[in-house]
């Protein structure tokens, strides 16, 4: 059975009812979320449950950086616990997911660019802290594309629009990174504090939903040329390229609504979008 037949033989099986699936960008914040029942892994959970169940889940990590694009290729993803620092509970979670190689394939030659299978990766803290909370079942396919570090943020905003026709096919695609991630200026102590922020990153994460709700994708692409609290609320770009590919999934059709529009420590933020 060839590549493109067993992935029309998995759509047609398991997507009849013909949704389009929203597309998402997710703020993951620390990696404790994955285990807290918390106001954000509360969102994530009535997420879950509230949108089309999807037939497999596509996940672009801030946490998986590479030279040249990768997409998951195995049967059973492993959990990787790519932090420190953290209780040994933390440590301890598995999300058994399975892959879906025949879907990692056949995603791959959606791309203008070659991408790599890859067999090695699996489902980071990006990723697996997130779904676990969604879909605790661990019974939907889970797959993670990776990012280029070598390019510019324009190509990952036109990369991922060749990825539209997956959301047909009731693929569910997830960005996962924050919009306003500064971990050099966090206010350590004040993470117990509700919804502090420093002013520049209430007003860059306001500016942010601002440019989505416009549509404004040019200046998301360019948001160095927006001002200081731009260039403090991304010293560096790789929790907000994600963004960035869920953007690029958006149609004329598609609504906005944001969630867990918080600031966390001074200089993070949560927010997260969902279009359609």
């Amino acid at each position: 059975m060839t590549t493109l037949t067993a992935f029309n033989k998995f759509t047609n099986e398991l997507a009849q009812d013909g949704n389009v699936m929203p597309v998402l960008f997710i703020g993951h914040g620390s990696p404790m979320n994955g285990i807290e029942d918390n106001t954000f892994s509360a969102q994530w959970k009535k997420l879950g449950q509230d949108i089309p169940q999807p037939k497999a889940v596509l996940v672009v990590s801030a946490h998986w950086l590479s030279k040249g694009t990768r997409i998951t290729a195995m049967n059973f993803p492993r959990t990787i616990h790519d932090f420190g620092g953290f209780p040994p509970e933390l440590f301890a979670v598995q999300y058994p997911a399975p892959g879906n190689p025949a879907l990692a394939k056949t995603t791959a030659e959606l791309f203008h660019t070659k991408v790599e299978l890859d067999h090695d990766w699996g489902l980071d803290h990006g990723t697996w802290t997130v779904v676990r909370h969604m879909y605790p079942a661990a019974n939907i396919p889970v797959l993670q594309l990776s990012i280029d570090y070598s390019k510019p943020l324009q190509y990952h905003y036109e990369l991922t629009r060749e990825l539209l026709s997956l959301r047909k096919k009731g693929v569910l695609i997830i960005g996962s990174g924050n919009m306003v991630h500064n971990l050099r200026m966090v206010a350590w102590d004040k993470l117990a504090e509700p919804e502090y922020g420093y002013d520049w990153a209430i007003a860059a994460n306001d500016q942010f939903k601002n440019l989505i709700t416009k549509g404004d994708h040019r200046a998301l692409i360019d948001y160095e040329k927006l001002g200081p609290d731009f260039r403090n609320a991304i010293p560096t770009a790789e929790h907000y390229i994600p963004l960035l590919y869920t953007l690029g999934l958006q149609t004329p059709k598609d609504k906005i609504s944001f969630f867990n529009d918080k600031v966390v420590g001074g200089s993070l933020t949560m927010t997260s979008v969902m279009l359609g």
